[in-house]
């Protein structure tokens, strides 16, 4: 039940304590797990921001409805995805296939195939939700290892990607941002911080067949 109660203690934070920082450690932990991250077909679209930096926060907070999260936190974790999107990425994943597992071009062919013909099927505009997907996939995965790590976060879709894209310059990277993740620890006079988590009874959330 440790897991449960892990998260049972996990809230959006509303307010952060802005004198505590992360550890590099902790920080480390989080990078890996958004690389660990589950994806569809491997291909780890997404990109992860780690920005530390005040005045960058302050000014990306005015392109969030100047939620103070995105400040106060002690890091700022934007979770970005490509603008335009092509088989050369399909054809960097078999390659990196290849070289740690090893794996023999008559097995790798089919599904490269596949998979190529798959992306090449879908328009710019299908292969940037289908991306975004993956972002919502990192998000969740970020805050149950936040939670399992007591690391207080906030998951944000209020801010203007676009804003958010020029003042970071992902233009230039061939990125846009899509999730904000505000990550540090909680200040004690969160009004939130006591509050009983609402959630619907287990039986309404959950079908069981047998």
């Amino acid at each position: 039940m440790k897991t449960i109660e892990k998260l049972q203690w996990r809230y959006a934070v509303k307010k952060f304590d802005n004198t505590k920082f992360l550890s590099n450690e902790q920080i480390q932990i989080l990078k890996e797990a958004f690389n660990l991250t589950a994806t569809s077909y491997g291909l780890q679209p997404a990109k992860l921001l780690v920005i530390q930096n005040k005045e960058i926060q302050n000014e990306l907070m005015a392109h969030s409805w100047n939620q103070r999260q995105v400040v106060d936190a002690s890091h700022l974790l934007v979770i970005c995805v490509p603008k335009s999107y092509s088989t050369e990425e399909v054809q960097n994943y078999f390659n990196l296939v290849q070289k740690i597992r090893n794996t023999p071009d008559e097995i790798i062919n089919p599904f490269k195939k596949f998979l190529t013909a798959e992306i090449e099927k879908k328009t710019q505009e299908e292969l940037l939700i289908w991306n975004k997907n993956q972002a919502y996939l990192a998000l969740g995965n970020l805050l149950t290892v936040c939670a399992l790590e007591n690391i207080d976060s906030c998951p944000m879709e209020g801010f203007v990607p676009e804003k958010y894209d020029e003042v970071l310059q992902l233009h230039e990277q061939n990125l846009t941002s899509v999730l904000v993740l505000p990550v540090g620890f909680r200040a004690q006079d969160d009004y939130m911080k006591d509050l009983k988590k609402v959630r619907k009874n287990i039986d309404e959330v959950v079908i069981n067949f047998s």
